[in-house]
């Protein structure tokens, strides 16, 4: 009981779904996690629900400029129509930062799920800046990283849960930046489908063809 929380009666359950997750998680890092402001500039590696919608809360932050990270290239379209400034393939992605903003993003958000992609977003980072994760890679995976280079350079290393939202407050929050249009979650649901097509759902997930399918029980 504690943990639910009211939503507009004309908010539609598709819509709705999104919120609980992928919103939270992403759009609340580049808020909360990594506290983008105006001005700043960002990279979000992994294209996925969750790195789509951190690049919505970056835009919403303020951020003027926002490098959207991915190794599928059909990629592209979504996150430039969703806020991004600027796309780079997932390989070689901090080097292609570096000659798009040559000192580096004030802020980088790892949505990869990879720790490659961490890799790759820390070194995108300028000195001073912030390096956050929201991934969960496999538990056994490992990261090393020099300690005096994090004090030498000032780096601020972070992980995000939920993307540090308190769900009473921001998912309200959220839906209403959505009604407003400032937060088209709408842009980010590949397809609806029955509970008999969850296996198609699944591969379409693990092609990488999709961002966010939901199973609908009408």
């Amino acid at each position: 009981e504690k943990s639910l929380v009211r939503i507009p009666p004309e908010l539609g359950f598709v819509e709705a779904s999104l919120f609980g997750c992928a919103v939270m998680c992403g759009a609340g890092t580049a808020l909360y996690s990594a506290a983008i402001k105006p001005g700043d500039a960002v990279a979000v590696f992994g294209l996925g629900g969750v790195g789509l919608s951190a690049i919505l809360g970056a835009r919403i932050a303020g951020a003027t400029r926002i490098v959207a990270v991915d190794g599928n290239p059909a990629k592209k379209e979504l996150s430039l129509v969703l806020g991004a400034t600027d796309f780079v393939a997932a390989q070689g992605a901090a080097q292609a930062i570096r000659v798009l903003l040559p000192q580096g993003v004030d802020a980088a958000i790892d949505a990869s799920g990879t720790v490659e992609g961490f890799e790759q977003a820390l070194e995108s980072t300028r000195r001073g800046g912030s390096t956050v994760t929201v991934s969960l890679p496999d538990a056994a995976q490992q990261f090393h990283f020099p300690l005096s280079r994090l004090v030498a350079e000032a780096r601020t290393l972070r992980g995000s849960y939920i993307g540090s939202c308190i769900p009473s407050r921001d998912i309200p929050t959220f839906i209403g930046l959505y009604r407003q249009g400032r937060l088209p979650v709408e842009r980010l649901v590949s397809a609806t489908l029955t509970l008999d097509r969850i296996n198609e759902a699944m591969d379409a997930l693990s092609d990488g063809q999709a961002v966010r399918q939901v199973i609908t029980f009408e």
